[in-house]
């Protein structure tokens, strides 16, 4: 890869190309699997914050996700009306929306347990070297956001 400012950019050479591709993929590959279930991949990620702990504030979800809430509260009204989840106003602060899971919702964390692994399996990686490059992508991800 060239830092040089005179070349004409090559995509091949691009990290946001690559990065993006594999994205695709990756989201590919999930998309196969979630749709028995019926979820889509950002449910998913909406499911795995709240698997993780719960009730959450949509605030707080939309900070896990790096979504702004004219995203997030279409995608919290559809995984509300499917029986994923429930919302409900704080009574100590009306501004701030909690978000829980039903019991649909928390079923189908044992239902998808398997994808991950599936996921990975497809990657062709060890699990090792995943978890490097997951970090790596993190810290990469971290400076990004710093510098914006």
């Amino acid at each position: 890869m060239s830092l040089n400012t005179e070349q004409v950019p090559v995509l091949d050479e691009q990290i946001c190309f690559a990065l993006y591709s594999a994205s695709r993929a990756i989201t590919a590959r999930y998309r196969d699997l979630l749709d028995p279930l019926g979820l889509t991949y950002p449910q998913y990620l909406v499911l795995l914050v709240l698997w993780e702990t719960e009730p959450v504030t949509v605030s707080h979800l939309g900070e896990r996700l790096h979504l702004d809430s004219g995203t997030l509260s279409p995608l919290l009204r559809r995984m509300e009306s499917a029986g994923l989840l429930t919302r409900s106003r704080l009574p100590h602060d009306e501004r701030s929306v909690q978000v829980s899971l039903t019991k649909r919702g928390s079923i189908l964390r044992y239902e998808a347990r398997g994808i991950t692994d599936l996921v990975c399996a497809a990657t062709g990686v060890g699990l090792a070297d995943l978890q490097a490059l997951r970090e790596q992508v993190a810290l990469l991800d971290g400076h990004v956001r710093d510098a914006l």
